[in-house]
C-alpha cells in the first residue's frame, strides 16, 4: 500500500512540474563529485592562473572535494605563493596526491593542503630559492620563503598537550621542518643536520606529520580519504590556454617580430592599403599579449616598444633625414622587444641568469634581421611589375619629363615681374599679397618690412623669390 502510494506521488510530480521530480530523484543519487587539477610543470603565471579557473569551476559544480595531482621541481615563488593562497582560502578541501616530485614551490603548495599523499619513490622539500642556473639566491629571498614555509605549516594548527605540570602545543605539521627545507642551517635532533637542506621520502613524511598516506593512484588516494563511488571531472585547459602556450615559444615570438617588420616596412612601401600595417598589429598583439599574461611583459615594456615605433614614424615622416629621433626609437623599441621576454622586475636584473638574456638578445636580432630580409625578398617577388601577387598595389610606369610630366607646380611663373606688398615681414621667408591672393616668398635679397612694395624676380619649385620694387 505504502509502495502504490509512492508511486503516485512521485506520478503527480512529474505531471505537475516534472523537473522538480527529476531534482528530487537525482539528488537521492547523487554520488561525491571531485574535481581533479594537474599541476605537472614548473610552477608559473600560467599554472597561477590555471589554477583560479580550476578552483572557480570547481565551485561552479559544487565539487566535494579538490584533489591536485603534482608532479613539479619547482617553479617562481610569487605564482607558488599565490596558488598557495586560494588553497588555505578555499572553502573546500584540497587534496595533493605527489606523483613524483613536489621540490621547492611544488613543496609549498602541498603543505598548503588538507592532506599530503605520496607514491613510493615520491619526494618532498628542497624548498631553497634558486635562480634558474640553480645557484642560491640572496638571503632576502631565503627569508621570505622561509616565512611562508613556517606560516604555511602553522595554518594547519595542532593540539595543546598537558604532561604534569608542563604544557606544550604540538603542531600537524611541525614549521620548524618546514623551514628546514629551506634554511640548511636548522639543526632538528634526529630530523636533520645543518648544512643540509631538508627532503622527506614518503615514509619519513609520514612519520613527522608531512604526509596521511602512501599510493600509487589516484584511486588509491580516493579510497583512503573514504571515497569508493564517486564522480571525477578533471580540469581540462581552455583552446586560449594552449594557444598562449603556443604564441610564447621563442621561435613563435621569433616569428611575430618579423612579422611586425615586415608588415611595417611594406606599409611604407605601399603607403594608403592599411592591410600590412593591419598584419603587424595583429602580430605585435600576438607577441605582447601572452607575454603580459605569463607576467613577463609588464606595462611599462610595452610602452618602451610603442613609444618607439612613434619615434621612428616622426623622424620618417616628419623630420627630415634620420637622426636622433629615429635612433631613439629604434633603441625604444628594440629595448621593449627585449625586455618582455624576460623575468625580470622594473631595471632589477638580480634574478635573471645571463643566459637568458643572452637567448632574449639572439631572438629579436635574428627576428629583426631575418625580417628585414625576408621583406626585401618579398617586395620583390609580391611587387613585381609582371607576376607578383600584388603587382596591382605599386606604381610601375614611370613619368618622363620628355613627355611633358614635371615634379612640380609650375603655374607660378606667370606672376614673375607682377608687383605686390609685403603681407608679414620677409626675413627671408614670409608672406606677400599679389593681386589680392597671399603666397608664400623668400626674399632674394636681405629683410623686407610688412607692407613694403615687392615684385616677383622668379618662381622655382612652387616658390616665390621678390625683392624690394
Amino acid at each position: 500500500m505504502k509502495s502504490g502510494l509512492l508511486w503516485l506521488i512521485l506520478l503527480l510530480l512529474t505531471v505537475l512540474n516534472p523537473a522538480l521530480a527529476q531534482d528530487t530523484i537525482t539528488t537521492t543519487g547523487q554520488k561525491p563529485l571531485i574535481y581533479k587539477f594537474n599541476i605537472k610543470e614548473n610552477i608559473a603565471p600560467a599554472v597561477w592562473r590555471q589554477t583560479q579557473q580550476a578552483f572557480e569551476e570547481a565551485d561552479s559544480l559544487d565539487a566535494d572535494v579538490i584533489l591536485i595531482h603534482m608532479n613539479t621541481y619547482g617553479g617562481t615563488v610569487l605564482d607558488a605563493d599565490s596558488i598557495r593562497t586560494k588553497i588555505l582560502n578555499s572553502t573546500r578541501p584540497v587534496y595533493v596526491f605527489i606523483d613524483n616530485n613536489a621540490a621547492s614551490a611544488g613543496a609549498l603548495i602541498s603543505v598548503a593542503c588538507d592532506s599530503i599523499f605520496m607514491r613510493k619513490g615520491a619526494s618532498i622539500g628542497a624548498a631553497t630559492v634558486v635562480n634558474q642556473t640553480g645557484e642560491k639566491m640572496p638571503d632576502k629571498y631565503q627569508s621570505y620563503m622561509r616565512s611562508i614555509m613556517r606560516a604555511t605549516a602553522e595554518s594547519h594548527g595542532g593540539d595543546t598537550i598537558i604532561s604534569g605540570q608542563d604544557t606544550t602545543f604540538q603542531w600537524f605539521r611541525d614549521p620548524k621542518i618546514a623551514e628546514a627545507m629551506v634554511d640548511e642551517s636548522i639543526y632538528i635532533p634526529g630530523v636533520i643536520d645543518t648544512g643540509k637542506i631538508l627532503t622527506f621520502t614518503p615514509s619519513e613524511a609520514m612519520k613527522y606529520g608531512f604526509c596521511e598516506g602512501i599510493a600509487e593512484n589516484v584511486p588509491e588516494v580516493l579510497e583512503q580519504i573514504g571515497y569508493e563511488d564517486y564522480e571525477l571531472v578533471e580540469y581540462k585547459p581552455t583552446a586560449l590556454e594552449k594557444l598562449i602556450g603556443f604564441l610564447v615559444n621563442p621561435m613563435v615570438s621569433g616569428l611575430l617580430i618579423m612579422a611586425i617588420l615586415g608588415g611595417i616596412y611594406f606599409e611604407m612601401q605601399t603607403p594608403g592599403i592599411g592591410f600590412p600595417l593591419i598584419i603587424a598589429i595583429a602580430a605585435a598583439f600576438a607577441y605582447f599579449a601572452p607575454l603580459y599574461l605569463e607576467g613577463l611583459a609588464a606595462n611599462w615594456e610595452i610602452m618602451l616598444f610603442i613609444v618607439g615605433l612613434i619615434l621612428i614614424a616622426v623622424e620618417i615622416f616628419v623630420l627630415p633625414g634620420f637622426g636622433i629621433a629615429g635612433l631613439l626609437g629604434i633603441t625604444l623599441s628594440f629595448t621593449g622587444l627585449v625586455l618582455s621576454l624576460l623575468d625580470n622586475i622594473n631595471f632589477n636584473f638580480e634574478g635573471v641568469h645571463p643566459e637568458k638574456i643572452l637567448s632574449a638578445l639572439t631572438t629579436v636580432i635574428v627576428a629583426l634581421f631575418g625580417g628585414f630580409l625576408l621583406s626585401l625578398v618579398l617586395s620583390k617577388r609580391l611587387f613585381t611589375a609582371n607576376s607578383g601577387a600584388f603587382k596591382n598595389l605599386s606604381l610601375h610606369s614611370t613619368q618622363e619629363k620628355e613627355e611633358g610630366f614635371v615634379g612640380v607646380d609650375t603655374s607660378y611663373k606667370y606672376l614673375v615681374g607682377h608687383k605686390g606688398v609685403a603681407y608679414t615681414v620677409l626675413r627671408p621667408s614670409g608672406k606677400v599679397k599679389i593681386e589680392g591672393k597671399i603666397y608664400d616668398a623668400v626674399a632674394g635679397l636681405g629683410m623686407i618690412d610688412r607692407g613694403d612694395e615687392v615684385i616677383v624676380i622668379k618662381a622655382e619649385a612652387a616658390q616665390l623669390y621678390v625683392e624690394k620694387a
